[in-house]
C-alpha cells in the first residue's frame, strides 16, 4: 500500500490542500464531494501532457450539461507513445500473438515510428481533423497502429471484428460516413474468400470511402468503391517522408472513439467519446486503481469490437507493455499459457472463460508458470462467489478484481484498488471522483440494499453524444429516467464498507407471480450442476391468461446431457436451496445456445422477445439469430408437456394415497418423476404451490389440511401417511419452524388465515439457536369452532406454549393480525407473573378507534397535514391515487377492510378463518 501509485497521489492531493485523508472512504468522499478539485490535482500529478488554461474545470454540476477542461489541448496519441529519454524508446511497448505466425514484438520507439508513418500516409490520402477512419480487424498490431495513427491526426477511430456479418457491421460504420476502412482479408491461418467477400459487401455499403487499406495479404474483394492499398505499403512509402517534430493538438472534447450500443432494442447507437475525457479516465484507472506502472505488462483478452480493446490501448500512457492475441481458444489452457510465456502481471479476462477453466479442470496454479503474475481482472458479466473461492485455490493468492462499467463511459463505475482488500463476490471500490449510487426503484425489492446504479455528478468519460443526435437520444438514454443524474441501467449493491456486488441489467429483473427475481441468484445456485454448462432466466407472459406470467429456465447442456426428470428435480433443488423457491423456474427448457450479440454478450431481450411471440427488434444485432427460433419451437414444446403433466388423468381410487398424492404435486410444480421421498421445498416448492397442493387434496381426496402441515410431512410419502393417521393428529396448534438446541423457544403468531407455513422462509433465515415454534389458530380443524376474540385466542396460545415452555422468560413475536393477538399474550403472561423478555409485533397494528378520546382527537386533527405531506413528497408518490385511497382507510366511520385475496382460491378452512379475524382485528381493543 505504501508503495502503490494511490497512496503517493493521495499524498500529493493532503499536501495539496491541507486535508488528511485517514482511509480510502474519507479519500472518495473528497473526490466527489471537491470533484473539481480532484479532477485538476490528478491532471497535475499525473504529468498528462497538454497545452492550455486547466480553467475552467468543468462547466456545471449537472452530468447532462456538463464539459470537462474546455481551454484545453492535447493530442492522445502523444501522451501514450511520449519517449521521455533513449532508455524509454526502447522499452517493449507491444507484443502481438497469433496462432500462424511468430509473435512481433515492438519497442515504444518502433510503434511510436510506425504510428507516425501511417500517420502521414493517411494524411496523403486525405484524412483530416474530425475525419472518421473504420476497421474491421483482429486484436492485432495492424489494427493498434491504424487506430493510433487515425488519432493522431485527428481522426475518430471505429472498429469491428471480422466475425460480425456484414449487415452488422454496416448497421454501425455507415452511420458514421468514414473516409477509409481498414480490413483483415485473411482469417485464421490462411487467406479467406469468404472475409474478402463480407469485407467487400461492407466497403461497398460505405459509399463515402475513399481509400481501403488491407491490413495483411489475403485476397482483395472484388468491386472495391475506393482504391486499395496496402498497410505495409503504406508504412514504407511513409517512412522517407519528413514527420512533423510536434504532434498536432487538438480541445480536449475531440471526438477520439466511436463505440456502439449492442443493438438489440433498435438500430446501434454511435457513441462518441472524445480525446480528453477518455485519456483522463483512463489514466486514473490504470494508475490508480491497476497501479500499472513501466514494469507491467498487461493482457487482456479482448476482441476489436469490444471497449475494453480501447481500454488496453490507453495503458500504453502508463508505460506498460501491452500484450495481444488474435485467433481462437484451443483449450482453458491458451490463455494462461500465453500469460506465462510473456511474463504478463496483470491479466484481464471475463467470468465465462474462468468457468470454462473450472469446468474442465484445468488448474493454472498446476500447469503453468505464474511467478509475475500479480493481479487478475474480470468483466463482461457476474463473477460468482464459488469462482473467487476456485480462483484461490487453482490460480493464485493474488487479487482477483471484478470490474465494471461500459461502453457508455468507456470506463468502470466500480473496480480494484490496491489499498484494499478482495472480499469474496464483492467488487471493491468506486471508482474515484464517480459519485456512484444504488438507487432504489420498483424493479428492486422493497428495504433490499439493491439499487439502480446511477452516477450523481459530472465525470470526464461521459460521453459526448450520439452521431446524428442534437441530445435527445442520449437524455432518453441514460437521463431521463432519473432527472440530473446518469442512469446506466444495471442493478449495484453497496455494503457499509463501500464494496459493490452487482446484480445484473435493470431490464433484466424479473416479476413473477408478484415477487422480483434477479437472474443473477439463480445462474450462481446453478454452478454445481455440472450438466448445466450456460443459462438464461427469462420472463413469458402466458397465452390465454391474461397477466400471468411464468418463469422459464433456458439451459444449454454439456454434451450427453439430456433435461429427464431426475436433473429437473436436481436443478429446481439446488435453485431452492441457494437462492429460494421463488426463483425455481416453471418450464425448464434445453437448447442448443443462447441468442448472443456480436460483443459476445447475451441478449436476455431478444430470448424474451421470441418465447413471447414478439417481433425481435434487431436480428441484425445478433451473431446467431437462428438460435431464437429453437428457442421458440423449445418452449412451446415444453409448456405444452406442462399442460399435458396438469391434465394428466388422477389415479384411480384404489390407487395409494401416496400415489395420489405425488400426483397433485407433479401436476402444481410441474415435474414428472417425484419419488417418495423427494422434499417440498427441495424440489422448488412455494406457499403458493403449497395453497394449491392443499385444495386439491380437498377437492380429490375430501380431505382439509392446512398447508403447514409440510412442516413437519414435507414428501408424499409423509403428507400421505398424514393423511391415513388418525384425524386428531392432523391439526396440532403447535407446529415447529425451525429445530433448535439453546434457549428458550421463540412463539411466533399465525397471521389472518391461521397458517403458520408462511413463517418458514423467516425462521429458517434468522440467526439463532434457540428452537421457532409456530402457533395456528383453532378452526383449521374442523371439529373445533374457530374464536371469534383476539382476547380467547390468547388466553389459548398462553396454555399451549406453557405446555412446551411452563416458565419464563418468554419470547413471542407476531406478522400482522398476529401481532396483536402476541401483544395480548404479553399482557396475560404478565397478569400471571412470568417475565416476557422479547415481544416482536411485524408490521401489527390497530384502528385509531382504540385511541382514548382526547389523543384521537389530536390523532385526527394531525392527519390531514400528515396524509397532504406523504401525497406529496412521499417516494414515488403519486398524490390523487395516494390522497383517495387514504381518505378511505383512515376516515372515523371505517373499519379496515381486508385486502385484495394474493393467493387465489384457498383451501376452505382458510378461506374460513379470514372475515372471523378480521372480526376479531376491528373489535380489538388493546390494554395497557
Amino acid at each position: 500500500m505504501a508503495e502503490s501509485q494511490l497512496t503517493s497521489f493521495m499524498r500529493f492531493c493532503e499536501a495539496s490542500t491541507g486535508i488528511r485523508f485517514a482511509e480510502q472512504a474519507a479519500f472518495h468522499q473528497f473526490s466527489i464531494a471537491e470533484y473539481r478539485r480532484f479532477w485538476h490535482l490528478f491532471l497535475r500529478w499525473s504529468g498528462m501532457v497538454h497545452e492550455g488554461s486547466p480553467e475552467p474545470v468543468c462547466t456545471d454540476d449537472l452530468c447532462e450539461r456538463a464539459s470537462f477542461f474546455p481551454e484545453l489541448r492535447l493530442n492522445y496519441v502523444e501522451n501514450l507513445l511520449r519517449i521521455d529519454s533513449p532508455e524509454s524508446a526502447s522499452r517493449l511497448a507491444l507484443v502481438a500473438h497469433h496462432p500462424a505466425r511468430p509473435p512481433l514484438r515492438l519497442t515504444r520507439g518502433e510503434l511510436r515510428d510506425r504510428v507516425r508513418n501511417v500517420a502521414a500516409g493517411l494524411r496523403r490520402l486525405g484524412v483530416a481533423p474530425g475525419d472518421r477512419v473504420v476497421a474491421v480487424a483482429g486484436n492485432n498490431a495492424e489494427v493498434v497502429v491504424g487506430g493510433l495513427a487515425a488519432a493522431a491526426v485527428g481522426a475518430t477511430f471505429s472498429s469491428a471484428s471480422p466475425e460480425m456479418g456484414a449487415p452488422a457491421v454496416l448497421s454501425r460504420f455507415e452511420q458514421l460516413k468514414p473516409t477509409v476502412l481498414m480490413a483483415n482479408l485473411a482469417a485464421g491461418e490462411a487467406a479467406s474468400t469468404a472475409l474478402s467477400e463480407r469485407v467487400g459487401e461492407i466497403a461497398r455499403g460505405l459509399p463515402s470511402l475513399s481509400a481501403v487499406i488491407a491490413l495483411d495479404d489475403g485476397p482483395l474483394p472484388q468491386r472495391l468503391p475506393a482504391p486499395v492499398h496496402a498497410f505495409s505499403d503504406l508504412m514504407t512509402r511513409a517512412a522517407g517522408a519528413s514527420l512533423e517534430s510536434e504532434w498536432e493538438r487538438f480541445p480536449f472534447n475531440h471526438p477520439l472513439f466511436v463505440l456502439f450500443t449492442s443493438g438489440t432494442t433498435g438500430r446501434p447507437k454511435c457513441i462518441v467519446h472524445g480525446a480528453g475525457g477518455t485519456l483522463l479516465e483512463h489514466l486514473k484507472e490504470h494508475r490508480l486503481h491497476v497501479d500499472l506502472t513501466v514494469q507491467d505488462r498487461l493482457f487482456f483478452h479482448t476482441s476489436a469490437a469490444w471497449m475494453m480493446w480501447n481500454w488496453q490501448l490507453s495503458a500504453l500512457a502508463t508505460g506498460s507493455a501491452i500484450v495481444l492475441r488474435d485467433g481462437p481458444l484451443t483449450g482453458p489452457e491458451t490463455l494462461w499459457r500465453l500469460v506465462s510465456a510473456e511474463q504478463v502481471t496483470v491479466f484481464g479476462t471475463s467470468p465465462p472463460y474462468l468457468q470454462l477453466c473450472q469446468d474442465s479442470g484445468f488448474s493454472p496454479r498446476r500447469d503453468a508458470a505464474l511467478p509475475h503474475l500479480r493481479a487478475v481482472l474480470s468483466t463482461g458479466s457476474i463473477l460468482h462467489d464459488s469462482q473467487y473461492d476456485w480462483f484461490r485455490d487453482h490460480v493464485a493468492e493474488v487479487p482477483l478484481q471484478s470490474i465494471s462499467g461500459g461502453t457508455d463511459i468507456i470506463g468502470c463505475f466500480v473496480l480494484g484498488n490496491p489499498n484494499l482488500p478482495v472480499r469474496r463476490g464483492r467488487i471493491q471500490c468506486r471508482s474515484l471522483g464517480l459519485d456512484v449510487q444504488a438507487l432504489p426503484t420498483d424493479a428492486t425489492a422493497p428495504g433490499s440494499a439493491v439499487g439502480e446504479l446511477v452516477c450523481r455528478n459530472p465525470f470526464p468519460s461521459r460521453p459526448i453524444g450520439f452521431v446524428g443526435d442534437d441530445g435527445g437520444q442520449l437524455h432518453e438514454a441514460y437521463f431521463q429516467q432519473n432527472p440530473g443524474v446518469w442512469t446506466h441501467g444495471d442493478l449495484i449493491e453497496f455494503d457499509a464498507s463501500g464494496q459493490a456486488r452487482m446484480h445484473g441489467r435493470s431490464d433484466e429483473v424479473l416479476n413473477v407471480h408478484g415477487i422480483r427475481i434477479g437472474p443473477a441468484e439463480i445462474y450462481g445456485a446453478l454452478h454445481d450442476v455440472v450438466e448445466v454448462r450456460e443459462a438464461m432466466a427469462i420472463q413469458q407472459e402466458i397465452p390465454d391468461e391474461r397477466g400471468q406470467s411464468r418463469l422459464v429456465l433456458l439451459v444449454v447442456l454439456q454434451d450427453g446431457a439430456a433435461i429427464d426428470g431426475r436433473l429437473a428435480v436436481r436443478v429446481r433443488r439446488e435453485i431452492a436451496r441457494c437462492a429460494s423457491p421463488a426463483h425455481v423456474p416453471d418450464l425448464l427448457v434445453a437448447v442448443d445456445e443462447l441468442p448472443r450479440t456480436h460483443s459476445g454478450k447475451r441478449s436476455e431481450r431478444a430470448a424474451r422477445d421470441a418465447v413471447n411471440e414478439l417481433p425481435v427488434r434487431n436480428h441484425e444485432a445478433l451473431s446467431n439469430p437462428g438460435s431464437l427460433d429453437e428457442i421458440r419451437r423449445a418452449v412451446a414444446l415444453a409448456a405444452e408437456q406442462r399442460r399435458e403433466l396438469s391434465g394428466a388423468a388422477e389415479p384411480g381410487r384404489d390407487a395409494s394415497t401416496e400415489a395420489r398424492v405425488r400426483a397433485i404435486w407433479e401436476s402444481v410444480l410441474g415435474v414428472a418423476q417425484l419419488r417418495a421421498d423427494d422434499e417440498f421445498f427441495d424440489v422448488g416448492g412455494t406457499s403458493l404451490a403449497a395453497v394449491r397442493i392443499f385444495q386439491l387434496i380437498h377437492d380429490r381426496l375430501g380431505v382439509d389440511l392446512p398447508v403447514s402441515t409440510l412442516l413437519r410431512a414435507s414428501t408424499t410419502a409423509a403428507l400421505a401417511a398424514v393423511i391415513d393417521g388418525p384425524a386428531a393428529e392432523r391439526f396440532p396448534s403447535l407446529q415447529p419452524l425451525r429445530p433448535g438446541t439453546g434457549g428458550s423457544p421463540l412463539f411466533v403468531v399465525h397471521a389472518l388465515h391461521g397458517d403458520v407455513l408462511f413463517f418458514r422462509p423467516l425462521a429458517l433465515r434468522m440467526s439463532t439457536d434457540r428452537p421457532v415454534y409456530g402457533l395456528q389458530a383453532r378452526g383449521l380443524d374442523p371439529r373445533e369452532q374457530p374464536q371469534t376474540r383476539i382476547e380467547d385466542m390468547a388466553e389459548t396460545y398462553v396454555e399451549t406454549i406453557r405446555s412446551v415452555q411452563p416458565h419464563g422468560p418468554y419470547a413471542l413475536a407476531g406478522y400482522s393480525f398476529g401481532g396483536l393477538v402476541a401483544f395480548e399474550m404479553a399482557r396475560r403472561l404478565s397478569v400471571l407473573g412470568e417475565d416476557v423478555d422479547m415481544l416482536e409485533l411485524i408490521e401489527a397494528r390497530v384502528h385509531h378507534n382504540c385511541l382514548p378520546t382526547h389523543l384521537r382527537r389530536r390523532f385526527l386533527a394531525g392527519l390531514p397535514f400528515r396524509v397532504l405531506r406523504t401525497a406529496l413528497f412521499g417516494p414515488r408518490s403519486h398524490p390523487p391515487q395516494y390522497l383517495r385511497k387514504a381518505v378511505l382507510r383512515v376516515a372515523p366511520w371505517a373499519p379496515i377492510a381486508p385486502p385484495a385475496p394474493v393467493w387465489g382460491p384457498l383451501p376452505p378452512r382458510l378461506g374460513e378463518l379470514e372475515p372471523i379475524s378480521w372480526q376479531a382485528f376491528n373489535a380489538y381493543r388493546p390494554g395497557p
